[in-house]
């Protein structure tokens, strides 16, 4: 910096002693700048503290400004802007909200007439369907967008937007798409059924009655969008499609065309203004030829003339016909866009291109800063700052609520082949790798937050403690708003020899994933990990990690069979190097298996053998294994019609806990402490001693809640519930009520059972 320039922060006085070093007033300045003289004298005097950034870049070309100049210019202007804060840590992912509408939207007048009217009388029997077709960069999303805002008020239960990413090699698929959906309509994450026509069933039963506009943005085909469309009720719903879709039946048709020259112009005008366009009424028509008419390209043309107020259209011109053939593309499929974002590429500084490329390696719709300052290998603050200037420039698309960002999907194809043209491999898989390492370093030390086993005090090896989520609240939130992104560190890892990684990471998620059984991608982890050990020769832990595959299979996407091979190849792996413990939690998992299938005798000869195998072992882990198969198999021998001999499998089980489990915290056993008693309470209910049975149900529903476990201290309270009915007890109904809706919410299986409960209850006192 020059001397005598003002302090960093202080964003008028710089303005005003760079002007005075200009030889400027602030008239002059306003002349060459275009801005008025009232906006520069209110920067100046600290009215106006943070201009925009094109203001700023505008004010530091006219004044002349060395490029570290404008940069501290525009550090100084960046202090002074407003930055929306979340409360409470990590914003949450935001609902499916319509997208921002475009101020400078142009024609498609009879498309949007069209469209208003197949809104205004809705019969509610056949809830109207209209396809927005076309070929890339018309502008359908846009066109879609606009007609939603116009129609919004005739729909007031709710205006959703789904990108279904039908360009990307792996498109939304339906299950997954209903399941957003669902959420959008406030159905809770857990009560969301696993099989596609499940969740197709209980989508079109929330929709039937709601006056819901839909908008289904960028399908791939028939079979993706069918199961998203409601079958009844006054909702409308918007699809656009690259495709024609022409196997959808009884639907609406907007075939978007290209724009007339007339049109195209009008565009660039509102975009750039209408002095400049009058200046150059033939280049601007000239423009508009050379971009084809496709809207995206002459808004990306626009966008290009309006961060560079002083260049003539002419100029652009001129420099579009240079590029011979590749202009062709302009006007003949994808090589319409790719030569516009060629040009808005290329006028991007070193490191903001860097980012925008690398960027669209990141996984999932959308990434985080840190993500891509991970694939840029920026620091974090410079990271934001490259987003913020791609988002002001059109390239990237912010979050309403977080600070999250996403591309258009056909920028993030031109952006990935840059990587590809610019970096190579070795540096796309050195980006990936970096990635991967980091991600999977957070999300296990953001795991270890819910291991009831780790120690609290010890160090979490989180890559950057001073972003690093603290407590479960943070850790959760992360672990939910990056878990596209872990997910794919860990298969990145796992491919690539990370093996050791993929492990602890999976180890670290143990606990983590029994609190969050309804998240599916549960088998995808512990298959890789299981994988990984493999890899390693570890057959001990590839028993363990099958295992958990096993409980994955049995409890997240309801697969006894699935579940069933996987413990059996754990059994073997655990016979196979003497890992005892691992047999007995092998057996364990295979007899719950069974008893899915309803092979109930199957189920007992297996637990009974996975309890004697712990028993004979003397670690401190196999006690708990023994805990577990112990208070399983009185169950099912309750089940059975054999309360007395589970009411004695149970004590033993709570004899094991008195006596204290060395090296175990106090913690641990008392959660295993309250399961025997939960089902020492269920055994004497069976045995009609209810007066017994209260006590002992109700200890272990308050050990159960104090430690926050839902999934363990529902069916709990879903016995006590029980109990207090059959006893006539006054609580008994609030208790039922309580433990049915949290059931539901979980996804449980025995929130039927709940509900068939509560209905006898209420049946009883009407007959009494």
């Amino acid at each position: 910096m020059h001397g005598g320039t003002p302090v960093e922060g202080d964003f008028g006085q710089r303005l005003r002693h760079l002007r005075a070093r200009a030889g400027l007033s602030q008239e002059a300045l306003s002349h060459a700048a275009g801005v008025s003289v009232r906006a520069l004298a209110d920067m100046e005097r600290g009215r106006t503290k943070g201009p925009q950034r094109r203001t700023v870049r505008i004010l530091a070309e006219t004044l002349g400004l060395a490029d570290d100049e404008a940069a501290e210019l525009e550090r100084a202007a960046a202090l002074g802007r407003p930055r929306p804060r979340s409360a409470g840590g990590p914003a949450a992912p935001s609902a499916l909200a319509l997208p921002r509408d475009i101020e400078d939207f142009t024609a498609r007048g009879p498309a949007l007439a069209r469209l208003l009217d197949l809104a205004r009388d809705i019969d509610p029997g056949r809830p109207p369907v209209t396809v927005v077709t076309g070929q890339p960069g018309l502008g359908k999303t846009a066109f879609a967008v606009h007609a939603a805002h116009l129609l919004a008020p005739r729909f007031p239960d709710g205006r959703f937007a789904l990108d279904l990413h039908g360009m990307d090699a792996e498109p939304v698929t339906p299950r997954d798409a209903l399941a957003r959906l669902l959420r959008a309509a406030g159905v809770a994450d857990a009560a969301i059924p696993a099989g596609t026509d499940d969740r197709a069933g209980l989508w079109r039963s929330v929709a039937g009655d709601r006056r819901l506009l839909l908008l289904l943005d960028n399908a791939v085909d028939e079979a993706q969008v069918a199961p998203l469309l409601p079958g009844t009720g006054p909702s409308l719903t918007i699809v656009t499609s690259r495709h024609s879709l022409a196997g959808l039946a009884a639907v609406h048709r907007t075939d978007l065309a290209l724009l007339r020259r007339e049109e195209a112009v009008e565009l660039l005008t509102r975009i750039v203004g209408p002095e400049r366009v009058r200046a150059e009424a033939q280049a601007a028509r000239d423009l508009a030829d050379l971009c084809g008419q496709l809207p995206l390209a002459v808004r990306i043309a626009g966008q290009r003339l309006l961060s560079r107020p002083h260049e003539r259209l002419g100029k652009l011109v001129d420099r579009l016909a240079a590029e011979g053939r590749r202009l062709d593309g302009l006007q003949a499929g994808s090589l319409r866009v790719r030569a516009a974002f060629a040009l808005s590429y290329r006028q991007l500084r070193p490191r903001e291109r860097t980012f925008l490329r690398r960027a669209a390696l990141a996984a999932g719709a959308d990434f985080s800063p840190e993500t891509g300052a991970l694939l840029a290998g920026l620091p974090l603050g410079e990271a934001v700052g490259r987003a913020e200037e791609l988002t002001d420039a059109g390239l990237l698309q912010s979050d309403a609520t977080a600070e999250r960002y996403r591309f258009h999907d056909l920028l993030r194809l031109y952006a990935a082949e840059q990587v590809a043209a610019e970096d190579g491999p070795e540096v796309r898989d050195a980006a990936l790798d970096r990635t991967a390492r980091w991600m999977l370093r957070r999300a296990t030390a953001a795991a270890l937050y819910f291991d009831i086993e780790h120690d609290p005090a010890a160090p979490h090896d989180d890559p950057d403690p001073d972003t690093a989520p603290t407590g479960r609240d943070e850790a959760r939130a992360w672990l939910e708003a990056e878990r596209a992104q872990w997910l794919a560190a860990l298969r990145r890892a796992n491919a690539t020899g990370l093996h050791r990684q993929v492990l602890d990471t999976a180890e670290a998620m143990h606990w983590f994933s029994d609190l969050n059984q309804h998240w599916e991608q549960w088998v995808e982890v512990f298959r890789l990990s299981a994988d990984s050990a493999r890899a390693l020769g570890s057959r001990r832990e590839e028993a363990a990690h099958l295992n958990y595959l096993a409980w994955a299979y049995n409890l997240c996407v309801a697969d006894p069979r699935a579940a069933l091979r996987s413990a059996d190849a754990a059994l073997a792996a655990a016979r196979d190097c003497g890992d005892r413990l691992q047999e007995g939690w092998a057996l364990g998992y295979g007899a719950g298996s069974f008893h899915r299938l309803g092979r109930a005798q199957e189920a007992l000869t297996r637990l009974g053998e996975a309890a004697r195998c712990l028993a004979s072992q003397d670690s401190p882990q196999s006690r708990l294994a023994e805990l577990t198969m112990l208070n399983s198999l009185g169950t099912l021998l309750r089940e059975a019609g054999r309360a007395a001999e589970a009411l004695e499998i149970h004590r033993r089980s709570e004899r094991i806990c008195d006596a204290g489990i060395p090296g175990r915290t106090d913690g641990v056993i008392a959660l295993y402490h309250a399961v025997a008693r939960q089902q020492i309470g269920n055994d004497l209910a069976a045995l009609e001693r209810r007066q017994e049975a209260e006590p002992s149900l109700r200890q272990a529903l308050a050990a159960f809640e104090a430690a926050q476990m839902p999934a363990w201290s529902e069916p709990a309270r879903l016995d006590l519930g029980r109990v207090l009915g059959e006893m006539g007890h006054p609580e008994a109904r609030q208790t039922l009520l309580a433990a049915r809706d949290a059931l539901i919410a979980l996804k449980h299986p025995r929130q039927a059972e709940a509900g068939a409960a509560l209905a006898a209850l209420d049946e009883a006192a009407t007959a009494g």
